[in-house]
């Protein structure tokens, strides 16, 4: 009876001999790591964590002259107003489709310049298709609708020039509608599928060389290297680039599509972001547009757990 008490006893934390007591002589001896983590902690917990009390204002009527617990409630409101307005619909498929289809298009480019880069005989090329590929990420968004706007130009781009000699007439890719989600992807791909590009060419690098060794006795071309070594060693990271990727699925920088946006295109560029910025921040509605912003969270959220769910019992990798 007295040697099991005195084993419990040994166990409780902060006990000298307990697991509490060995984790803090632990983080005593290395004290100078754990003090690095206090700043980034700290990063998390004021404007990560700490915002998410206000989460409250949108099941409030919330009046800033109140405050926050001032504020009275009114439940679902203003989650049943904006299910009901006529532009859910439209902002809910426009936020879909781009980010399904920048999914679909836009991720595996940058898998196939790492591919093409790392498969390259040619060092001198190779860094020069990388480089050229990395300068879009480091230009400005601004910058970069700027030069969409120039080119696209109906009276002085190269594009409609380039149309104009093939005997068409000019088409007014900015002003319209159906050309706005092709633009809008397109672009993001060229300005971000070599900054991108990098981790795959790293998880390359890492790949054993014997075994494409092994490969190249057995006679297997180079495509099938590719597909039979390559792609094998670098899927644990694709599928967890997946995860991520899906896991802000609604997520659309509003920037970019702000200043894209005008009312000739608005029927395909408004999008839940833009809708939440014009009417929370330029209107004041913070109560109506944080409930859109949490229904917003809630579907990343769901998204996030049933992928990595998904990916942990097909693969055996993800998250957590």
């Amino acid at each position: 009876m007295e040697s099991a008490q005195a084993d419990v006893t040994a166990a409780l934390p902060g006990r000298p001999g307990g697991r509490g007591g060995r984790l803090l002589r632990q983080m005593a001896k290395r004290y100078d790591l754990y003090l690095m983590l206090l700043l980034p902690m700290a990063w998390y917990l004021i404007f990560h964590y700490g915002p998410l009390y206000g989460l409250q204002i949108a099941f409030k009527n919330f009046n800033p002259g109140k405050g926050i617990l001032g504020s009275p409630w009114v439940g679902f409101e203003h989650f049943e107003r904006f299910f009901d307005s006529y532009y859910f619909g439209r902002l809910l498929w426009n936020t879909l489709t781009i980010n399904l289809f920048s999914l679909l298009i836009a991720f595996p480019v940058p898998i196939f310049l790492a591919l093409i880069v790392t498969e390259i005989r040619g060092k001198r090329f190779s860094k020069w298709l990388q480089n050229i590929t990395y300068v879009p990420h480091f230009i400005s968004v601004v910058v970069i609708v700027g030069i969409l706007t120039v080119f696209l130009s109906p009276s002085t781009g190269p594009v409609n020039k380039l149309i104009e000699a093939f005997g068409g007439t000019p088409v007014r890719f900015m002003e319209s509608a159906g050309w706005f989600k092709s633009i809008y992807i397109g672009s993001n791909i060229w300005q971000s599928m070599g900054w991108q590009s990098i981790i795959y060419i790293a998880a390359l690098s890492g790949v054993n060389p014997d075994l494409y060794e092994a490969a190249k006795m057995d006679g297997a071309s180079r495509l099938r290297r590719i597909w039979h070594v390559s792609l094998p060693g670098i899927i644990p990271v694709i599928v967890i680039l997946l995860i991520l990727d899906v896991g802000h699925f609604m997520n659309i920088g509003f920037e970019k599509i702000l200043l894209m946006q005008n009312n000739l295109n608005l029927e395909s560029s408004d999008v839940i972001s833009t809708f939440v910025y014009t009417t929370g921040i330029l209107k004041g509605e913070y109560s109506y547009t944080s409930a859109i912003g949490l229904f917003n969270s809630l579907i990343n959220l769901t998204l996030l757990l049933l992928v990595n769910r998904f990916a942990r019992k097909t693969s055996e990798t993800s998250l957590w």
